[in-house]
């Protein structure tokens, strides 16, 4: 194997440290998080700090903490709030009619500066993915943040948690390792559940239904694919169930999580496609490359596609719909011609943002099964179950949850108090008061930016990490979490209007 030499600078506060792409380097980086991990430990940062004193009492009244890499992870949180599956006073697995959470409080992070995770991998960040991680686990563990992205200094007042979950498939199959090796360091018994090895097991028990078992597909980030996270955890869970492990295919959807929040790398308005920015699916894109050839399976709708059609280096995928087409299409055409038989019968959501296009989703592989060429050939027809399985991990991750903390005797019930009266819902903005960042139009990170950074300087606080509202999400996000997960939306809309933590918050920026 081909080495590369490695450059590793470390200068503390306020310098960069720079790395190349090998896997040596990688491995560099990433000890870059445990020199993070002792600054808090030692309480050496004015920005990463974490209450240690509040672990030295009883934890039950403190709120779960859930964060993923944007939004997406509201679909988990949904799926906690509504879960009911346990007895609430026996907690034997028999459902009661209530919700099995229904008196706990939340506090809720999205990372949406710096999403989506699931490209850091894939332009050699691991380290500073980690380093991410790391900093949205101490957000949630410790009291500070911005009541608004123009606040002339952040607040002290926000509870530490009691659990945490993470929400972003990314962030567990590259940092959940690493986020119990933090908690062991601080010396926190803080319960930690991720999302993967819980849709891992919910394959391995669909394909062990009788007419089910099939090849399971995994539709994820880039990121999150090349951890190959899902395809150990489906073979662990496969050994678990006694069963012979299925065959695993993934496509590592590049751009599409990106493009169902809007972000202009991947989705603009047709005036700014032709920018530079463009960072989707294109015939010469080297991680995502549009074939020609393929362009009738594609099946693009026209209103979704930019770029002239006699000219394949200009077409620009333009709509969420076009990109579930493409990453579709490229999965079951991959497996075609790398000689595929067993047909995919069960599909992994593996990113918190899939499921809310899943019917998008169940359609474009409908539409490849009954896909037709000129010559009367279907070359899908028996790649495909006629009945999908789709997975989406939310539910198991509630039940492990759920688990862990009535193990513990954590979970709160009608006799105890919360430390928290509403839920919290915050969200990460860029820093505009550095002089480093370069801003999108939209306010966002640029993608060389966004990229472009090193871990290692904890001197610069990138991004600010504020309440959740009207003016950090767009009207689409809005209607989506209104439309789709009611729950979630109401406990956001109670504190937006009343949390103390919101008061400074204008009538208009408040969520209606």
């Amino acid at each position: 194997m081909k080495e590369k030499i490695s450059i590793l600078l470390v200068l503390m506060f306020g310098s960069l440290l720079l790395t190349t792409c090998t896997e040596q380097s990688e491995q560099a980086a990433g000890q870059t998080t445990p020199s993070l991990v002792e600054l808090v430990k030692q309480g050496k940062s004015e920005i990463f700090t974490v209450p240690f004193y509040r672990y030295e009492t009883n934890t039950k009244p403190l709120p779960i903490g859930v964060f993923d890499s944007g939004i997406g992870g509201l679909t988990v949180l949904a799926a906690i709030l509504e879960l009911d599956v346990f007895n609430n006073l026996t907690h034997e697995p028999v459902p009661d009619g209530r919700p099995d959470f229904e008196n706990e409080r939340f506090v809720y992070l999205g990372d949406q500066a710096n999403m989506p995770y699931g490209n850091y991998p894939s332009e050699q960040k691991v380290g500073f993915l980690r380093e991410l991680i790391i900093k949205d686990v101490v957000f949630l563990l410790g009291s500070r943040y911005w009541p608004s992205a123009d606040s002339p200094k952040p607040h002290h007042d926000k509870p530490p948690v009691k659990a945490i979950v993470i929400a972003c498939n990314t962030a567990t199959a590259y940092g959940l390792e690493t986020v119990r090796d933090a908690l062991k360091q601080w010396d926190l018994t803080v319960h930690l559940v991720g999302v993967v090895e819980a849709g891992a097991d919910g394959a391995i028990q669909t394909i062990n239904e009788p007419g089910k078992r099939g090849t399971v597909a995994v539709l994820a980030t880039v990121g999150t694919c090349k951890s190959q996270g899902y395809v150990r955890a489906i073979k662990k869970s496969a050994s678990q169930a006694g069963i012979e492990p299925p065959a695993v295919i993934q496509q590592g959807c590049l751009g599409l999580a990106g493009a169902i929040e809007g972000d202009p790398s991947y989705i603009t308005s047709p005036e700014a496609a032709a920018a530079a920015d463009y960072h989707g699916p294109a015939v010469d894109n080297k991680e995502a490359p549009i074939e020609p050839s393929l362009f009738a399976q594609y099946n693009f709708e026209t209103n979704g596609f930019l770029g002239n059609l006699d000219s394949p280096l200009t077409w620009r995928l333009n709509s969420v719909e076009n990109y579930i087409r493409y990453h579709t299409t490229s999965l079951v055409e991959r497996y075609r011609q790398r000689g595929g038989s067993e047909p995919i019968s069960t599909v992994i959501l593996g990113c918190t943002h899939f499921p809310y296009q899943m019917e998008r989703i169940a359609n474009s592989f409908g539409r490849l099964r009954n896909f037709r060429k000129s010559d009367g050939s279907e070359p899908y027809k028996n790649l495909i179950l006629e009945q999908l399985s789709f997975i989406d991990p939310a539910a198991l991750t509630a039940t492990q949850l759920y688990e862990a903390l009535a193990d513990a005797k954590l979970l709160i019930d009608k006799t105890d108090e919360s430390i928290l009266t509403t839920d919290e819902f915050y969200i990460s903005v860029p820093n505009a008061s550095l002089t480093g960042p370069r801003l999108a139009a939209n306010g966002g990170f640029t993608y060389e930016y966004k990229y472009g950074r090193f871990p290692g300087n904890f001197a610069v606080e990138y991004v600010k990490r504020v309440p959740m509202s009207s003016a950090n999400l767009s009207d689409t996000v809005r209607h989506s979490i209104k439309t789709a997960m009611p729950e979630v939306w109401k406990r956001l809309v109670t504190f937006s209007h009343k949390s103390p933590r919101t008061k400074d918050l204008p009538n208009s920026a408040r969520m209606q």
